[in-house]
């Protein structure tokens, strides 16, 4: 790699490319130290006309979306693309993409970074299904005790894999990128009541066990507060249904998916954010999930699950409210402290300023350009 006047990088996901925030700021890492980037993904809509990168990118049209099919062909398609393309460096986001990266490592001699974005067999989609999980648990097993350079999310999921494989992953947060420059929207504009609270409640992923549905009738239970629901996930349609049989559309407003800066104006509007992630499985309690993150960024107290990486962030910085259980009520009562109680609001607002100044990916990537420039040498 000495002799090359410039080491290519090749990073593979399974998703699409355009909202991927952990796998944009890698890029823009390890592009800062003066490497040729390139991403493989998959197309995903039209997003991937709309959004362009200052990198290469690799968008696989994919005939089956979602299933054995699709992880299949995905792998194939990715196993043969890597090698017959010339990389110095291969990166694998999550266990989804390992496989073909492990071999065609092994095959040309390459640097292998495997990036693990959660404790991927632990995630809920796998349980009840033992033949999938157990495929997914024999290729990581087979695998991780053969790699040197891991980096993970969380304590708790770099513990887990130390105690299965003996190998303890570098922790990576997924902090937010300073948001000091983005100006957030007015109340006034999206026709929300200035005197209600604003509450956002985002990610990626508003899934099952997300708490999503205890948070609709918490609304329902709670005057004077304004809910944004901003993302995508699978259980967004139940979400509005509720919405509708509640008959409080006028103070839910859905958000479709955006890029980071835009939904950042949003979450720099609200007065507070939640992350109501349940106690159901591995990966939800090993998380420190991005909106955790981004509100933090933002300068908003957090309203959570007392699951143990974010309560304990929460709780160190103080910088908002956990609540011992996902039910409506625990919701409520929390939503009904902060609109009543402005002292406490106004200080964990503080607290959150003050927590973004140590909790931001400036400070994090620098464990990033560590790793990549060992590997550069």
């Amino acid at each position: 790699m000495k002799d090359n006047p410039v080491t290519t990088i090749v990073f593979s996901v399974t998703n699409c490319i355009c909202f991927d925030q952990r796998v944009q700021k890698m890029t823009d890492v390890v592009r800062s130290l003066g490497c040729d980037v390139s991403i493989i993904g998959r197309k995903s809509g039209t997003c991937c006309e709309r959004y362009s990168f200052p990198f290469r990118t690799i968008r696989f049209n994919m005939v089956f979306k979602r299933g054995f099919l699709f992880y299949k062909f995905f792998n194939i398609r990715l196993f043969i693309y890597l090698l017959f393309h010339r990389f110095d460096i291969l990166v694998a986001n999550d266990l989804d993409t390992l496989l073909p990266n492990y071999l065609v490592s092994k095959l040309k001699g390459l640097p292998l970074v495997y990036d693990s974005h959660e404790y991927f067999t632990g995630v809920p989609e796998l349980n009840g299904r033992p033949f999938v999980k157990w495929v997914w648990k024999r290729i990581e097993r087979n695998i991780f005790p053969h790699l040197k350079h891991v980096i993970t999310v969380s304590d708790l999921i770099a513990d887990q894999y130390e105690f299965e494989y003996g190998i303890r992953p570098a922790v990576v947060r997924n902090c937010s990128c300073d948001s000091s420059e983005i100006i957030p929207w007015e109340k006034e504009k999206l026709e929300i009541n200035p005197a209600h609270l604003v509450l956002i409640f985002q990610g990626a992923g508003i899934n099952t066990d997300r708490g999503g549905e205890e948070l609709i009738e918490s609304i329902k239970k709670t005057d004077g507060v304004t809910l944004l629901v901003a993302g995508s996930g699978d259980v967004i349609n139940k979400l509005k249904s509720l919405t509708l049989h509640y008959d409080i559309s006028d103070r839910i407003k859905f958000i479709p998916k955006s890029e980071w800066p835009e939904l950042l104006r949003y979450t720099k509007m609200a007065d507070a954010g939640l992350s109501l992630d349940k106690d159901t499985n591995m990966n939800y309690r090993f998380s420190l999930p991005n909106k955790l993150f981004d509100y933090i960024s933002a300068g908003i107290p957090v309203i959570a699950g007392n699951l143990p990486e974010i309560s304990k962030i929460v709780e160190s910085y103080r910088c908002g409210l956990i609540i011992p259980e996902i039910t409506p009520e625990e919701i409520s009562k929390a939503i009904i402290t902060l609109r009543d109680d402005k002292v406490l609001l106004n200080n964990l607002h503080k607290n959150s300023v003050i927590a973004s100044e140590s909790l931001n990916w400036e400070v994090e990537s620098e464990k990033v350009k560590e790793l990549y420039l060992r590997l550069l040498k």
